[in-house]
């Protein structure tokens, strides 16, 4: 077994790569023109509650900005359309009716359209929560850089989580992704990143 000091050295090396990493992946998401960053996104289609949503139903008339989650999830996933919902109400009405909130759901077991439905329109009516199969829904995850993982919890009602990545994705009026932010932004940094995407 490791001792406490070498354990301890361990941790700390595991928390200063895991910060190098994320400050790399930061940087690399704030410039937009690597070619990882233009790789990501595309065309997809999933069901909503009142039948199948595409990408490609928005374009030309509002911009996107989706996020991957799961209703059960306990912070990450409402935290995110808290600030996202907070975001809206600081655009004119003219800029909110632009914007389309996406929730994708990685828990198609457990998310049907209507759970999504009512889940995502507690947190702003305009929201739409989409879901699919399993291959589909991982689909749309490759094609936009996610990632996630079932983990089951033992000794739990719930049965199992969701580990997910945790990004929010802003989409233009041409369907093509063009910027990235964190599930923490604040929502005066959603709200300047959306107009500043409506004035290009």
């Amino acid at each position: 077994m490791l001792n406490k000091k070498t354990s301890i050295v361990i941790l700390m090396a595991l928390a200063l790569l895991a910060g190098v990493g994320s400050a790399l992946f930061k940087g690399k998401e704030a410039s937009g023109s690597n070619s990882a960053f233009s790789s990501l996104g595309g065309e997809f289609t999933l069901m909503g509650v009142d039948g199948p949503v595409s990408l490609s139903d928005f374009r030309d008339d509002k911009l996107v900005l989706m996020f991957f989650g799961f209703t059960h999830c306990p912070d990450v996933c409402p935290i995110s359309l808290t600030n996202v919902a907070r975001a809206m109400k600081q655009l004119t009405p003219e800029q909110a009716e632009q914007v389309q909130g996406m929730f994708v759901s990685l828990d198609p077991e457990r998310d049907t359209p209507t759970i999504l439905s009512n889940y995502v329109s507690f947190f702003n009516e305009s929201f739409v929560g989409v879901t699919g199969t399993k291959k589909e829904i991982d689909k749309v995850v490759q094609q936009y850089g996610a990632v996630y993982r079932i983990v089951e919890l033992e000794d739990s009602a719930m049965g199992y989580s969701v580990d997910h990545s945790s990004r929010l994705y802003l989409i233009d009026k041409k369907s093509e992704l063009v910027k990235l932010l964190y599930h923490d932004s604040k929502p005066e940094e959603i709200a300047q990143a959306i107009v500043a995407t409506l004035a290009q």
